[in-house]
């Protein structure tokens, strides 16, 4: 089994819902939930007109390597209802592997770790729950030490807000 690191971001529709839906599919498809982290809800950061995300990391065990994962990966956002519309835009579910143990990934369909992890504030903060000390294969930095390189972004703890029981309706 291995070790993996996967994000989580919905900003389209019920997006607790669509959270949810993606951890159980990933369970379906051979990939073990072993912890999960806060959500967050978060501000876009390259296409800014949107609206807000919740994210989420989980750490998962799978016997499937980095290609097969994605694979499943891309299948699960598909179901979800993902479409590809526009780069960095709004979306229903969106899966990114950010790292799979120790291992570097580099083709054209998969870069591991992920490219931009040490640059979003809305990955790394949910990581850092998980796995503050686990280093970057690459730039061998902890997940702590790389949070403190970036500069302002806005990730808060997401609390599900309920609808007021007490209130009369009409």
């Amino acid at each position: 089994m291995k070790t993996v690191f996967l994000s989580l971001g919905s900003n389209l529709g019920d997006r607790e819902q669509h959270l949810e839906t993606a951890l159980a599919e990933l369970e379906v498809a051979s990939v073990h939930i072993a912890r999960r982290s806060s959500i967050y809800e978060t501000e876009p950061q390259e296409f800014r007109a949107q609206p807000w995300f919740l994210n989420m990391v989980i750490e998962v065990e799978t016997k499937l390597f980095p290609m097969q994962l994605l694979g499943r990966i891309l299948k699960i956002e598909k179901e979800i209802g993902r479409k590809r519309v526009q780069p960095k835009g709004p979306r229903v579910i969106d899966i990114d592997i950010l790292l799979f143990g120790d291992f570097v990934v580099a083709t054209p369909e998969l870069t591991i770790p992920h490219p931009a992890m040490a640059q979003r504030r809305f990955v790394l903060e949910p990581l850092a729950e998980l796995a503050p000390d686990f280093r970057h294969p690459v730039n061998r930095r902890t997940v702590r030490e790389l949070m403190t390189d970036l500069g302002p972004q806005t990730v808060r703890k997401w609390t599900k807000k309920e609808p007021d029981a007490g209130r009369a309706s009409g």
